[in-house]
């Protein structure tokens, strides 16, 4: 009786304490709702600056987390903005259960720089982020794509990035959607302790440049059970991005989950220790993807790809070390390195007669290319058959391989 008197004791004590924290000073509460602070919600009126001064009081203030609240049932029109850190807790919380839109015209956007907008919705300097709910985060991106850009207007000379993470640690989101973004739709550069789950991504499947997910100079990083189809790679990893972990993804339409491309204009650029698994690639460009850039340096190496299927995917399997978004490409010497690349349990069917497409250098040759358990058939009413294309490449076979690679052994 004694031990629980002592024990009723202590928890009265931690109960106070806890109410005394929170009490009624402004500072102390967790909450802090975008409407309370002058947003209107009504998919018209600028909602930028509520937003603003939402994130700055969350921000800044002492309680223990600290939550910047956008409401369901509301529609709020944004500017470009950026929520700035270092904030004062340890851990920030930003729940998005309304839409959030972008202006609808490349020419209302209200940029820093009059020429062109970087990106739309930014958290930079951030530790300790937690972004999740059941809202929609829509770019509004159509007129971004359309006559009004091709028309080579000076608003579109960079089309904006929707949702960008910059040197952001210790990073969280889950459950949004996204949707429509001018360009990319969610980027996480110089960032460590990624983790991304849950998560819908939609834009037409010709929509120019709208990657689902981009990483550039990121590290651990982990992207799981999300549907993403845009009209550019699901997923793209780009230079400086290590210790990547992706799984259980639905992707298309699209060009398949990418790393590059890397080494352009003779950069010298890496990538490696990256694990993709459990993916369905539905009727998209490509599949399984490494991309380089002639003339480049640096190396794209241990890397996996497993447990695939594809769905009438064009090339489910490809290496480019040839690759050029443009007609004035030059042959050169000099190449970034495809070393270390296992592929395993990869089945399905192609759209195109080539399912598997080696090309690397003839000066850098690609190496240490595995290949275990692939049965990749022709999804081509008149036959089942595919075949492989194989140039510089080293590496192994085993088991079932199909179609046959001739030039690993």
């Amino acid at each position: 009786m004694t031990n629980f008197l002592l024990l009723f004791f202590v928890f009265t004590l931690f109960a106070l304490s806890v109410q005394s924290d929170r009490g009624t000073n402004d500072d102390n509460k967790d909450m802090f709702n975008v409407v309370d602070f002058g947003a209107t919600g009504n998919g018209k009126t600028d909602d930028t600056q509520a937003f603003e001064d939402a994130w700055k009081a969350a921000c800044n203030s002492k309680a223990s987390s600290p939550t910047m609240q956008v409401p369901s049932g509301k529609t709020f029109l944004l500017q470009p903005l950026v929520f700035t850190g270092p904030c004062n807790a340890k851990n920030v919380y930003v729940v998005i259960d309304g839409t959030i839109i972008a202006p609808s015209n490349p020419s209302e956007w209200k940029c820093e720089d009059d020429k062109y907008c970087r990106q739309w919705i930014h958290f930079l300097d951030l530790e300790g982020l937690y972004i999740s709910g059941s809202g929609t985060i829509n770019g509004n991106g159509d007129k971004w794509w359309g006559s009004y850009c091709e028309d080579s207007h000076e608003r579109c000379k960079k089309k904006p990035t929707g949702f960008v993470v910059e040197h952001g640690n210790n990073v969280h989101i889950s459950g949004l959607n996204f949707k429509d973004n001018p360009k990319m739709h969610i980027a996480f550069e110089r960032s460590t302790w990624v983790y991304v789950t849950d998560l819908t991504i939609t834009a037409p499947s010709d929509s120019p440049n709208t990657d689902g997910i981009h990483l550039q100079h990121s590290q651990n990083v982990f992207i799981k059970q999300s549907q993403i189809g845009t009209g550019d790679d699901c997923i793209s990893i780009g230079d400086g991005s290590s210790n990547v972990d992706i799984r259980n993804i639905m992707c298309g339409p699209g060009h398949g989950i990418s790393i590059g491309s890397l080494g352009e204009k003779g950069k010298e650029e890496t990538v490696e220790n990256v694990h993709v698994s459990e993916v369905e690639f539905r009727g998209t460009e490509n599949g399984a993807r490494i991309k380089t850039w002639q003339g480049g340096k640096g190396y794209a190496r241990k890397i996996v790809f497993e447990k695939i299927t594809s769905h009438d995917s064009k090339r489910p399997i490809i290496i480019d070390q040839y690759y050029c978004d443009h007609e004035d490409c030059h042959n050169q010497t000099s190449a970034v390195k495809v070393s270390d690349v296992r592929y395993s349990n990869i089945f399905g069917t192609s759209n195109d007669e080539t399912a598997v497409e080696f090309a690397c250098s003839e000066s850098v040759p690609c190496t240490d290319i595995s290949m275990n358990d692939i049965h990749l058939s022709s999804s081509t009413e008149d036959t089942d058959d595919t075949q492989s294309i194989c140039l510089n490449v080293k590496g192994t076979q085993n088991g079932e391989v199909y179609p046959r690679v001739p030039c690993l052994t």
